[in-house]
């Protein structure tokens, strides 16, 4: 027996649980550290990518390294967080720009040196900024889910600017521009299929709206 009435225990049980309920997880989680550590590489990255002139081979291994270093990061800061209930707002902000800087930085630098149209660039960069932009757009009606489409162009898109990065030749020269290739058809194909994910979200949202002020 226990000299502890039921109701006070029962409410004991019930603190717990509200406690729990209202647990704040800290911004330095092991996630949101992943995040900082691939913005702080973006300013390391455009360093070694532009040293010496943006072409010494040694300098763009260092570079390649700091940007697969990035990537890797990219891979695991968000299943963290989901995994282990690591969620933050400086998060949800963080991650998605640390993803856009590092790409964004690598693909500049590339065009910046001649070693990628400025086209490319362009369709990337407009395609990811503009999707982040509608994801807002439509985010009181529903949230876009990665597509496996979309998870298959990230990977892509790292392998090809990845290849860009280091000075290839002979034929692995040759193989990049097709890698590149299929970043872009990628790139441009799951643009589409969000943009239309959005409309149909947002007129479903809307339509519900519309049905709930009668």
């Amino acid at each position: 027996m226990t000299d502890i009435p039921a109701s006070a225990a029962g409410g004991g049980a019930m603190a717990r649980r509200k406690t729990a309920a209202v647990r704040t997880v800290s911004l330095w989680n092991i996630a949101n550290i992943l995040t900082m550590v691939r913005l702080l590489l973006v300013p390391a990255f455009v360093f070694l990518m532009l040293a010496d002139g943006g072409h010494d081979p040694v300098w763009r291994a260092f570079a390649w390294a700091a940007f697969s270093i990035a990537m890797i990061t990219d891979l695991f800061d968000g299943e963290l967080a989901r995994r282990y209930d690591l969620v933050t707002d400086f998060g949800k902000i963080a991650d998605p720009i640390a993803d856009k800087a590092i790409m964004g930085a690598a693909l500049i630098c590339l065009s910046a040196l001649s070693d990628l149209p400025w086209w490319v660039t362009g369709v990337i960069l407009f395609r990811e900024i503009g999707i982040t932009l509608m994801r807002f757009w439509v985010i009181r009606h529903g949230v876009i889910p990665a597509s496996r489409g979309g998870k298959m162009k990230t990977l892509t898109q790292g392998v090809a600017v990845g290849m860009y990065i280091l000075a290839l030749t002979g034929p692995l020269a040759t193989l990049r521009w097709w890698v590149m290739a299929a970043a872009v058809a990628l790139t441009v194909g799951t643009g589409l299929d969000y943009v239309r994910q959005a409309l149909v979200l947002r007129r479903a949202g809307l339509a519900a709206e519309r049905a709930d002020e009668r």
